[in-house]
């Protein structure tokens, strides 16, 4: 590809890192699921290997999109490098969906992580007094599984999920070459901090320098990194609730705003 088109092309994907609820077999299977076939593997598969994940196959049944053999020799290596987005860690827990009313991708994946935030709740009522009694009031899990908490509420800060899905891709996919495309974090806007303090940003230098460093660790252990991208100085800006935010900071300033600056969803 490269060498007729003189460039590479590749694919940026988002995926969490998941670790099991317990070390029950069951979790443990629905991590495989979470992140190696409903998540991460349902785009990767298809181009390493020309086909969705087998427990997907299984799970989606005819619901599923079959690849003709001309699509599947199309699809497989049609890709020069993964572009990897990574944020956060979860907890992946089983859960039989398998008799649900509306089958849907929720309901196929028969997981629920501590990443579908109130959607996890509606499907099992057991699992959040689990983590209720885990997490406490706090929103840190006792075990030291999560870290700081960001000013999204799905963002906990977990540095060694970064080595751990790069060490995983490496393992599964041949180790590919990856770029790291988005990796960064959110803040709570306090208005309080002077401008001196504001500026020297130690939460997110704090941030990144966690993440070089398993980052750097996996490149010592053979995966294939090239580039990483940090995220994001105006990336927030396209978002709704980051847009109204940027409006009231402008008027603070006193920056008259007219209507052309209405939040307009994507």
């Amino acid at each position: 590809m490269s060498k007729k088109y003189r460039g590479s092309i590749g694919i940026s994907l988002v995926s969490d890192w998941y670790e099991p609820f317990s070390n029950a077999r069951h979790d443990r299977d629905a991590v495989q699921r979470a992140l190696d076939d409903f998540i991460f593997g349902w785009f990767v598969d298809p181009l390493t290997n020309g086909d969705y994940p087998h427990s997907m196959q299984s799970l989606v049944g005819d619901r599923l999109p079959k690849f003709t053999k001309e699509q599947s020799k199309l699809v497989n290596g049609s890709f020069d490098f993964l572009g990897l987005n990574f944020y956060t860690a979860n907890y992946a827990a089983d859960s039989d969906h398998s008799k649900a009313d509306n089958k849907s991708y929720l309901t196929d994946l028969q997981t629920n992580t501590t990443s579908m935030n109130s959607n996890i709740w509606s499907h099992d009522s057991l699992f959040l007094i689990y983590l209720i009694v885990l997490v406490g009031v706090s929103g840190e899990f006792s075990d030291g599984f999560y870290g700081i908490e960001a000013a999204s509420d799905w963002l906990y800060v977990y540095p060694r999920g970064i080595r751990d899905i790069l060490l995983y891709t490496k393992k599964k996919y041949n180790n590919p070459l990856i770029f790291i495309t988005e990796n960064g974090i959110d803040e709570f806007n306090d208005a309080t901090l002077p401008l001196k303090e504001a500026l020297a940003d130690n939460y997110r230098i704090d941030f990144y320098y966690q993440h070089f460093q398993y980052l750097h660790r996996a490149i010592k252990e053979c995966v294939n990194v090239k580039g990483y991208f940090a995220w994001s100085l105006l990336d927030n800006f396209e978002w709704i609730e980051n847009s109204k935010i940027a409006q009231e900071q402008l008027k603070k300033n006193g920056v008259s705003i007219g209507s052309t600056l209405a939040a307009i969803p994507q």
